[in-house]
């Protein structure tokens, strides 16, 4: 059984979120990051990092929220998370997947310090340019590949939630809730109170719940 290392009111609930859309049996392991558990040289074997979150897969071990939902997703084609090989659709599946680490944080991180940065050095181009293209994606809907709902959506999503939670205060935040709100309102539905394993996962946690589309 596959273990995911957590800690609340972190980047972990993409990889939770993705652990629910699958249907399988997981293990969450609390890695409470305000207690420094993060640190302890069991976890660090795990992620030398010191980051959450981290999977552990018998004797595979990853971080990187991108990379285990990516690796899930793989492990699992019957929850049908990401397009088969081979499908034309899976490019651009891969890249919605990986423009959340490569170009939604680093700009998020970009406006909500002002820092001035040369787009042509910079790997995300310009903060407006990320949430544009973005925008722009979401706008021909329901989810990133069309009709098909994937594990690019739930890293995009998280993403987007995380980015409402810090930057609801920061000036020209606007453009980033509009279009988190955008994409929850695609699910056509709210989330749903999930209870598993002693841990709630609500709506405020994860924008669009597994159990909301069935």
């Amino acid at each position: 059984m596959m273990k995911l290392y957590w800690s609340p009111r972190s980047r972990s609930f993409s990889s939770l979120w993705l652990m629910e859309e699958t249907g399988q049996p997981y293990e969450r392991v609390l890695t409470d990051i305000s207690t420094g558990a993060q640190k302890k040289p069991e976890y660090l074997a795990i992620n030398p990092m010191a980051k959450v979150p981290a999977l552990k897969d018998g004797d595979a071990t990853l971080a990187e929220a991108a990379a285990i939902c990516a690796y899930v997703a793989e492990r699992y084609p019957q929850a049908k998370l990401a397009p088969p090989l081979g499908d034309p659709s899976r490019a651009k599946y891969l890249y919605w997947l990986f423009f959340a680490p490569g170009c939604i944080e680093p700009a998020m991180v970009q406006v909500a310090t002002k820092i001035e940065m040369n787009p042509v050095a910079a790997g995300w181009g310009d903060a407006q340019r990320v949430f544009d293209v973005l925008d722009a994606a979401l706008a021909k809907g329901p989810w990133l590949l069309g009709e098909t709902f994937s594990a690019a959506d739930i890293v995009i999503g998280s993403g987007l939630n995380f980015a409402v939670r810090m930057f609801k205060m920061v000036p020209g935040a606007a453009v980033v809730r509009s279009l988190y709100r955008s994409l929850r309102g695609a699910a056509g539905v709210p989330a749903r109170r999930r209870h598993r394993g002693g841990m709630n996962i609500t709506p405020a946690d994860v924008p669009v719940a597994a159990a909301a589309r069935c």
